[in-house]
């Protein structure tokens, strides 16, 4: 596996490691249409676990099948897969060595009331299947927090014994945390810096909201003149939470939501120097042609081959190069990119 100068100074920033673990972190890094770039898409399905089969497979029958999310990964070019235990035993052997695979050690359900997640798979279970991180969700701010974070404390530190990375969700919720908290800027970098101290390799968190929860970091952010007005800028401080850069740090898609509003959110994880997307719902819940276009889109900002949005009468908005956008920034109700003819 030849390694770029990119991923050569990502892999330096993680010092203590091992070159089992830093091998790891490259397969990662380097597969895929992103490969090199230092930059990540990722493909995750927990949401089974999460929110139930109906909730996340009927807006698309196909999904049922756990070998349909590995070809999707694949198929997309995606640097990664990941899932909990029986998804990746449903297809190791047949898609054995296709893309790096994450195995996802821990899960909750929606049946539970209580913010808090069970042990569900092993580092020996990663070793076993030929995976290259373990990951693991922690809820800064629920009561179980400090529960969570001792079992990720044993399981990270074991996996890099072993020569795994440890890919963390850390996902603000519960306590006395709004609902509007769970996604406010002050929190989600606390929720980042929190994943860094806890000797994560990679951090999933959800692109920032401009609120501010938190009355005694509110001051701060606002004495300090900490720019949030604009999701790239807040994309900047989480990078700034995750250790200035040295972590990876990867976004969440959300709830299934339309393109444009998806397409912006990747442009400004970009601009703000984020590491990459974790895709789920997003993309498995569309139909498999438009999960793989959409997918295509998201790799094609990445690269900066594709900006804007042209709206075609019966089409959904397909990608313009870069030279095309700029014409459209002069037409009239053209906005930010995004143009539309008849």
């Amino acid at each position: 596996m030849k390694i770029t100068q990119r991923v050569r100074k990502i892999l330096a920033a993680y010092e203590s490691d091992n070159p089992g673990t830093k091998a790891n972190l490259a397969r990662i890094l380097m597969h895929g249409r992103l490969g090199g770039s230092g930059r990540m898409v990722i493909l995750p399905v927990d949401q089974g676990f999460e929110h139930g089969p109906a909730r996340s497979f009927a807006p698309n029958p196909p999904a049922y099948d756990p070998h349909y999310h590995w070809q999707l990964a694949i198929d997309a070019g995606l640097n990664a897969f990941a899932s909990p235990l029986g998804m990746i035993e449903a297809g190791a052997d047949s898609f054995a060595g296709a893309i790096p695979t994450i195995l996802k050690v821990n899960s909750a359900n929606a049946l539970a009331t209580s913010k808090d997640q069970a042990v569900t798979g092993s580092v020996a279970d990663a070793l076993r299947l030929g995976c290259a991180a373990i990951g693991f969700t922690i809820y800064p701010g629920s009561d179980d927090q400090f529960e969570m974070m001792e079992e990720l404390s044993e399981l990270a530190l074991e996996a890099k014994s072993c020569g795994l990375a440890a890919v963390v969700w850390s996902y603000p919720r519960g306590g006395m945390l709004s609902k509007e908290g769970e996604a406010a800027l002050d929190v989600t970098a606390y929720a980042a810096q929190i994943a860094a101290l806890l000797g994560a390799h990679i951090i999933k968190v959800k692109p920032p909201s401009d609120h501010l929860e938190q009355d005694a970091a509110a001051k701060v952010y606002r004495k300090e003149k900490i720019d949030i007005a604009t999701l790239p800028a807040r994309i900047r401080h989480i990078m700034q939470a995750a250790f200035n850069g040295r972590r990876l740090v990867v976004f969440s898609g959300g709830a299934a939501k339309g393109l444009e509003g998806l397409f912006d959110d990747i442009r400004a994880v970009r601009d703000g120097g984020g590491s990459g997307s974790i895709i789920g719902r997003n993309s498995f819940q569309r139909p498999r042609a438009e999960a793989l276009a959409m997918l295509d889109t998201v790799i094609k900002i990445y690269q900066g081959k594709a900006e804007g949005f042209l709206s075609l009468r019966g089409t959904g908005p397909l990608p313009l190069p870069a030279t095309l956008r700029l014409c459209c920034h002069g037409w009239p109700g053209g906005g930010a990119g995004r143009c539309s003819t008849t």
